[in-house]
């Protein structure tokens, strides 16, 4: 019977991410598996967990949001260590990308007796990320300011809180003067924002990058080039859709490594986290993970 450690983010989308483990655990239990909880007191210590469960041939999983999901999974990047995700955050944007269900019965079944698949993460370089592996995508520009007024939000939470940090990113947005280097290739650019994805999904659940595949080996950049702001508004919108794709300001390439720069320290996030500033550098890692989805 499997053994597990659950990594938990305690403050998972605005609230506990304890109450999304405990039917999932009861169920676990019920069937027979070993589950030890873990709580995280920060990022850092929820990937040196991950890590010391992982070397005890435990599977990890990471309960909460984006955050501690590409925590735990980078930090898991390049072993063989199993990885399962508890969704129980605000965007959940990888484990949407997973197809991950949300019901305890149907999750603890997959976590049971589902098998391991390999998908790809994103290795990140910069003056801040020396190495550090993420999952979904890597975001540099107005999404990034959004998301950080959005997870420092106290008055409005879920899509709420990521629409409102939207509309006050966007209002006071100046554009970016982009570098872009994919894959050797040299493409200058004024706009929003670049988005490295590895997962179509980000900012709770809107669709970024629609043909992104977490395990083609690849990565989907989207670049949303400058317009006028109430245009950029209306591409927000469809961003629900994935018909901003149809837009001629947005632009998607595809490479394995891309490095983004601009005129002025934008900055940059990943997995919903923002706590750097461009330049950065982002390679595709293929197989990197193995995961229970």
């Amino acid at each position: 019977m499997r053994q597990f450690t659950a990594v938990v983010n305690p403050t998972a989308g605005g609230s506990s991410g304890t109450a999304a483990l405990l039917p999932l655990a009861r169920l676990l239990r019920e069937a027979g598996a070993g589950l030890d909880t873990q709580y995280s007191r920060s990022l850092e210590h929820a990937a040196e967990v991950a890590r010391q469960a992982g070397e005890q041939g435990r599977i990890v999983l990471a309960v909460g949001g984006d955050g501690i999901a590409g925590c735990v999974g980078g930090a898991l990047s390049g072993t063989d260590t199993v990885f399962g995700l508890v969704p129980a955050g605000r965007g959940n944007d990888f484990a949407r990308a997973l197809g991950l269900p949300t019901d305890a019965p149907a999750l603890a079944a997959l976590l049971l007796n589902g098998s391991p698949r390999r998908v790809d993460t994103i290795q990140v370089e910069s003056a801040v990320h020396a190495g550090v592996s993420v999952l979904g995508s890597v975001y540099a520009g107005v999404d990034a300011v959004a998301n950080r007024y959005a997870n420092t939000s106290r008055l409005l939470r879920g899509a709420a809180s990521y629409y409102a940090g939207g509309l006050r990113a966007v209002v006071t947005w100046r554009p970016a003067q982009y570098r872009i280097t994919v894959d050797g290739v040299l493409h200058e650019r004024s706009g929003y924002t670049v988005v490295a994805a590895n997962s179509g999904f980000y900012g709770f659940g809107r669709q970024i990058a629609p043909g992104a595949r977490v395990d083609d080996g690849l990565l989907d950049m989207v670049v949303i080039r400058h317009a006028p702001k109430r245009l950029f508004f209306a591409v927000m919108n469809e961003l629900k859709s994935g018909e901003h794709l149809k837009r001629p300001e947005v632009e998607v390439l595809r490479g394995k490594e891309i490095r983004i720069e601009a005129d002025r320290a934008v900055p940059y996030g990943a997995d919903g986290e923002v706590d750097a500033a461009l330049p950065v550098t982002v390679r595709v890692q293929p197989g990197a993970l193995n995961v229970l989805c």
